[in-house]
């Protein structure tokens, strides 16, 4: 074989074009950098795999301009409800909740979704995907990351200045590096099977915490219906299941096996496992590639979404020359110990809701069953408060006196709905924040308590300054508001009860929308001057 061919050199490599990976291309060839995705298979997978997606990971989506896109391909308010043999609900979790600014569980098609992710890099010219390239071997050193691939039998060999795998539980990138991935595989099989043409045609999703045979049962956006069904000894011969057995599985699901129209069926393990480190030197893994985890809360995906979200903003600041390198090392701070969450979370619940011994499955049903008529613990399981929401104790934030767990610092902001002008329909607050770091402010000119060094930093950050008034005195505050601040609405008043219930005016929010730090008035200076050593902004240059 020829010698590999120098390909370009990139500001990043993005080995594998799922989601994780197209989101992070999005983000980037957004803020103007130079990006190749290298992807082993020929096109896009084309059959189901994700179903699952919650408000962080449109949010996700709003922030690169693709959520109004993806939205044709979801089902909002997208119920799970677990039920025990005879019928009778162990646990529903049917969220209410729209803090975030869209519908806290939603149902969707992954291939239809990957296709919106995969056209909006058509806005950025320099970004390319690169299509059947094989990764054969990978490379780095203090400058760089140099990557060979194979396509057609030629070698092509592509350079960056940084490198993200996203390319699933079998990372080639991953295995490159000798990074252990820690945990285990469940010795119980499913097979996943996909139907057109819904047979069902009921909504929400549904487990059946049979002890004869524990199942799953989702109806998709589209007419699509999943079924997941537990495999027993010697059922599967490899990664098939004989048909009579297959026919026997839909019956019992209430199909008529021989009028269903079937897009694949498929066996596959459960996985708890998580990568010792996210970071080696030039080179970070995101998504699958970090972590895998089993799909009884469906946050796979949705994990990997917030992988893709923290790290491309830190990446474009260091890119930028903005942010010194030891920026990135807060990447796997904040999200290594939530993906472990995760993991532990979809592993305990697999055990509790696939056991297959009939007197046990008796105790659990009464358990749950005892716990329903209990109304806090209804409401807890319901509203899903038992979900382990991202919560950055150490990284790129600040907290004034140490880490403190009753402050919001390092937690998700809410996305209610404002209104920029007394004429305008309100708008989620995402869009008005823009897609860089944002002041936020109660009843107050911000810039009125910024020094000229503090102004002058957070306008090369391209920071948006945003004060935020009862809608009665909104026009008053147009025409009185300093130069560069925006006032808007707070036609909701959730602002008003958030800014009450935290006791501070002011709030900086980084570009994924998490909380860096809260102050009064009187301490923006020295706030400013506490995230500046935080976000690495001096290690940088060009602040």
């Amino acid at each position: 074989m020829e010698a590999a061919r120098q390909e370009d050199t990139w500001d990043v490599i993005i080995v594998g074009a799922g989601p994780v990976g197209l989101l992070i291309a999005n983000y980037l060839g957004g803020q103007g950098l130079r990006v190749a995705v290298l992807e082993r298979m020929r096109e896009l997978i084309d059959y189901p795999r994700g179903v699952g997606m919650d408000d962080e990971c449109l949010r996700s989506f709003q922030a690169v301009g693709l959520a109004e896109a993806v939205l044709p391909h979801t089902t909002p308010l997208h119920w799970l409800r677990f039920v025990t043999g005879r019928g009778r609900t162990l646990a529903a979790l049917e969220p209410g909740t729209d803090e975030f600014g869209w519908s806290r569980r939603n149902g969707f098609i992954q291939p239809l979704v990957d296709r919106v992710l995969f056209d909006g890099l058509a806005r950025y010219p320099g970004v390319s995907v690169h299509f059947g390239h094989e990764v054969e071997a990978v490379q780095q050193d203090e400058n760089g990351v140099a990557i060979t691939t194979q396509a057609d039998g030629v070698r092509h060999r592509f350079s960056a200045r940084y490198a993200v795998g996203c390319d699933g539980g079998r990372s080639t990138v991953r295995k490159a590096l000798g990074i252990p991935f820690e945990g285990k595989t469940e010795p119980n099989r499913w097979i996943v099977v996909d139907l057109n043409n819904d047979p069902l045609a009921t909504p929400h999703a549904w487990v059946y915490c049979k002890p004869s045979r524990p199942y799953v049962s989702i109806a998709l956006p589209h007419g699509v219906r999943r079924f997941e069904f537990m495999l027993f000894d010697k059922e599967a011969e490899g990664d098939t299941v004989p048909e009579p057995i297959l026919r026997a599985m839909l019956a019992e699901a209430g199909c008529d096996p021989d009028r269903v129209d079937i897009i694949r069926a498929r066996v596959y393990t459960h996985s708890g496992r998580l990568a010792a480190r996210f970071r080696d030197r030039r080179i970070l893994l995101a998504g699958d590639a970090a972590h895998i985890m089993p799909v009884w809360q469906g946050q796979g995906y949705n994990s990997g979404i917030r992988d893709a979200t923290n790290l491309s903003w830190k990446l474009a600041l260091v890119l930028k020359g903005i942010a010194g390198d030891s920026l990135l090392d807060s990447y796997e701070d904040e999200r290594r110990a939530h993906a472990n969450a995760m993991i532990g979370l979809s592993v305990m619940a697999g055990k509790v809701l696939s056991i297959t011994n009939p007197a046990a499955a008796a105790l659990r049903d009464a358990f749950f069953l005892m716990l329903n008529i209990i109304p806090p613990v209804k409401r807890y399981i319901v509203g899903m408060r038992f979900k382990p929401m991202p919560r950055y104790r150490h990284g790129a934030l600040v907290y004034p006196n140490g880490v403190d767990m009753n402050s919001p610092v390092g937690t998700l902001f809410i996305q209610p709905r404002v209104a920029p002008a007394p004429a305008e329909e309100p708008v989620l607050l995402d869009e008005v924040l823009g897609d860089s770091f944002a002041i936020l402010c109660w009843g107050i000119d911000p810039s009125y308590w910024m020094s000229e060094q503090t102004r002058t930093l957070w306008k090369k950050l391209d920071a948006r300054l945003i004060s935020v008034w009862p809608a009665t005195q909104l026009g008053y505050q147009l025409a009185r508001e300093g130069p560069g601040v925006q006032p808007v609405a707070d036609v909701s008043g959730r602002l008003k009860a958030w800014f009450d219930r935290h006791g501070r005016g002011v709030v900086f929010l980084r570009p994924d929308r998490f909380i860096a730090a809260l102050c009064g008035p009187q301490q923006i200076d020295a706030t400013t001057q506490a995230l500046r050593a935080a976000l690495k902004l001096d290690e940088g240059g060009r602040p």
